[in-house]
């Protein structure tokens, strides 16, 4: 009974798993690339977005990589971590855009009005992960008289 809560992982969330790895692979590979072949001097701010657009890319691929080599039930432990991903990735990328935007002296709104909108997105996936993972566990309790994962 336990087995059927929650597989290790099913096939179509292995293949979620696979493109999470293999897009932020390539993803880090590319912007790496563009990165690296940028001419001439970048401003600082240039940098950090690449260095986040990276570091974004790198911890899908991680993601992805945990994932896939996952044989125990995780009791929607990977929907929490996913997330969680998707929140600060979002929330970062809105507070930098927002920056250059002030900077620029253009464009604040819709920057704060997108980037609310993947925020908020993210927020309710991180919610509805905890709940998940909470009535999974809970189940897990009355099944196995009250033993911790």
């Amino acid at each position: 009974m336990i087995d059927r809560l929650e597989s290790s992982l099913s096939p179509g969330r292995r293949v979620r798993a696979v493109a999470a790895l293999v897009v932020g692979l390539a993803g880090a590979v590319f912007v790496a690339a563009l990165w690296g072949s940028e001419p001439g001097p970048l401003p600082g701010r240039t940098h950090l977005a690449f260095a986040l657009f990276t570091v974004f890319c790198l911890t899908w691929a991680g993601y992805g990589g945990w994932l896939v080599t996952r044989r125990v039930p995780l009791f929607a432990t990977d929907r929490v971590i996913a997330g969680w991903i998707g929140l600060v990735a979002s929330t970062v990328t809105t507070a930098v855009l927002a920056v250059v935007a002030v900077q620029r002296g253009a464009g604040l709104g819709l920057v704060l009005v997108a980037g609310g909108l993947f925020a908020g997105v993210a927020l309710v996936l991180v919610v509805r992960a905890h709940a998940r993972r909470a009535a999974l566990l809970r189940r897990k309790r009355e099944l196995t008289g009250g033993a911790e994962e």
